[in-house]
């Protein structure tokens, strides 16, 4: 609950109710009117959109502590991304009129919400400007590194000190701005230097400092 006060937690907690969803379970989806906001309060949940081809794009995965929906209950706009479980997470779930009303109440939680969505237009403004002046080689490699540091667990069967995240390929070419075929070449030479290991649905990266050095070239 880094990004809000104990207080502006407890505020949200108030306004709301708890909720789990399953893994697969869809929280919120595209284009759905906005009629509430949910604070995580545990598990891993992905951002996606789809394009009228068909092609699905990860726009960002988001954890413990952070708000969703909050942008579109403010503006009044339909929902902008579909948000999916990617393993069993909990939240607190607000009323979109409830949430609008907390904000004109307390200044504070108003400012760390408006704190949170700067931050992540930051990380957005940042990604775009990576994709056109790194390789690929090193965007994989660095969003790899961010993921393991923000949203990654422990993998039981792999290394002590090994890390899994919980993202597929498509995703990480979707992610990073690059073709599915560049990810797999780049994941086969992290796997050949003994970095990362790949399985159904996920990465675990086994040398976070070797994977970082690569983020860098």
């Amino acid at each position: 609950m880094a990004l809000f006060s104990p207080e502006a937690v407890k505020l949200i907690r108030e306004a709301g109710h708890p909720r789990g969803w399953g893994r697969g379970e869809v929280l919120m989806r595209e284009g759905d009117p906005a009629d509430s906001v949910v604070l995580l309060t545990g598990g891993l949940v992905k951002a996606t959109v789809d394009s009228a081809n068909g092609y699905t794009s990860l726009l960002a995965l988001r954890g413990p502590g952070e708000l969703l929906g909050e942008l579109a209950c403010i503006d009044g706009g339909p929902r902008g991304a579909t948000v999916t479980a990617m393993r069993r997470s909990a939240g607190v779930v607000v009323a979109g009129d409830a949430f609008l009303r907390l904000l004109e109440r307390d200044s504070a939680l108003c400012l760390a919400v408006l704190r949170s969505v700067v931050g992540r237009l930051r990380d957005s403004d940042g990604l775009r400007a990576e994709q056109g002046a790194r390789t690929t080689r090193a965007r994989v490699a660095g969003l790899l590194v961010k993921l393991a540091v923000q949203y990654g667990s422990a993998a039981s069967e792999a290394p002590p000190g090994a890390v899994a995240v919980q993202v597929n390929q498509r995703e990480l070419a979707s992610a990073t701005g690059a073709s599915r075929e560049s990810v797999v070449r780049c994941l086969r030479a992290m796997q050949q230097e003994g970095l990362v290991v790949t399985g159904r649905g996920r990465t675990v990266v086994l040398d976070l400092a070797g994977l970082r050095r690569w983020a860098e070239e």
